[in-house]
């Protein structure tokens, strides 16, 4: 896909986390930490960017796998591409932790407002584990549960920093118990990010050496020393600054600063995190390298051998192998690939191959939306007055 979509997928998923963890933790923690409404406000806005930022984040998935340019939005094509995918029941979760956000901060039965936010806040956790490379590695009785829990404690912990930087701004009432609360669940809280953070960095990475050898790991790592200064933050809060307030409630500016620069550190590490959507973590890269498919193609004037890999949903590498009857290497000017799959209602769409060191022709980046029984068409220009084009039919996997 283009730059100028990658950069538009990746603001959307920032705005996504927001939503998620500051908007619908932030709905949990005033109703359940705060019990004030303090900071509120600027939880509805983040919740509200999360909705908007859902439903363009699914439009963007589309043109991502279909190839198109940012105008492609207002085609269908693109929405229904991305239907298909584990992506569309995430964000539809998400979303509906979202509402469910706004709606329990508008109640105004505390009761109603609680039980609302309870389930926007488990609606997190479910949204995170239903797509995406760590929520589907191996194995899932761990992975699953371990993003639930991780995406459950972030949202706890980043959904916090809002209101207590609002009830620290403008005291309108007393700051020292609702700090108290908080602090003795935070340190479960931390406790459960720590221990899944490194269970699912283990699957993921498979070796200490990813950290440094892969993109994947290097974003993990800024993730890591991200984490290390909230953590540092999190503790001289709650040691020294917390204590503080003891001799002197009025003098909240030392912990104001320090939860300010806990909401900075916060937002880097949600838009470090947003990087991940566009680098594969050494065990998926580990899987792609698996044997690809093979498709055979045989003819009286012809034989092509194409190879696919992964062979499997998502973004595949196609590897054309032009021959003539008898096996010998087939000179073409030039080769096109065309694939269709019209049960889905997808029709065929063109790629030109590129000519390797090897001899062989290859077209990279294709996006294979659904699984199902595509059918493939390879035409090969030999001369000016002569193509051979051979047909086929494949079955793509979901996984």
């Amino acid at each position: 896909s283009s730059s100028s979509v990658n950069g538009l997928i990746w603001l959307a998923r920032i705005g996504v986390y927001l939503g998620l963890f500051v908007g619908v933790g932030g709905a949990f923690f005033i109703g359940w930490i705060g019990r004030a409404r303090a900071g509120s406000q600027l939880v509805v806005v983040a919740l509200v960017a999360g909705l908007v930022s859902a439903a363009a984040g699914l439009g963007l998935q589309g043109l991502d796998l279909l190839d198109l340019p940012p105008g492609g939005l207002l085609t269908a094509a693109p929405w229904k591409a991305a239907a298909a995918t584990s992506l569309f029941q995430s964000l539809l979760i998400a979303m509906a932790a979202m509402t469910a956000g706004i709606v329990a901060l508008r109640s105004r039965i505390p009761d109603i407002a609680r039980t609302l936010s309870a389930l926007a806040l488990a609606g997190v956790g479910l949204s995170l584990a239903s797509s995406g490379h760590a929520a589907t590695a191996t194995p899932q009785w761990l992975t699953a549960p371990a993003v639930f829990l991780h995406g459950v404690g972030a949202a706890f912990w980043v959904g916090a920093l809002a209101p207590l930087a609002a009830m620290a701004w403008r005291p309108v009432q007393p700051l020292l118990p609702v700090l108290n609360r908080f602090s003795h669940a935070a340190i479960v809280v931390v406790a459960m990010l720590v221990l899944t953070g490194l269970a699912l960095a283990i699957v993921q990475l498979g070796s200490f050496g990813a950290l440094i050898d892969s993109r994947y790991g290097i974003i993990l790592s800024i993730k890591t020393a991200l984490v290390a200064v909230l953590l540092a933050l999190a503790a001289l809060n709650r040691f020294r600054l917390t204590p503080a307030l003891a001799i002197d409630p009025q003098n909240t500016r030392p912990l104001r600063r320090s939860i300010l620069a806990e909401c900075i550190f916060a937002v880097c590490i949600l838009a470090v995190v947003a990087g991940w959507r566009f680098t594969p973590p050494p065990r998926a890269l580990a899987a792609a390298a698996a044997p690809p498919l093979a498709i055979h193609i045989h003819t009286e004037k012809a034989m092509f051998q194409v190879l696919v890999s992964p062979g499997r949903v998502g973004i595949d590498h196609f590897v054309l192998q032009l021959m003539n009857g008898e096996g010998m290497p087939l000179a073409a000017r030039e080769a096109t690939l065309t694939l269709s799959l019209p049960e889905r209602g997808i029709e065929p769409f063109e790629r030109k191959a590129v000519l390797d060191a090897d001899g062989h022709w290859s077209v990279r980046g294709v996006a294979i939306p659904f699984a199902g029984r595509w059918h493939l068409r390879i035409d090969a220009l030999v001369t000016d007055f002569e193509k051979i084009t051979l047909e086929d039919d494949f079955d793509v996997p979901s996984r």
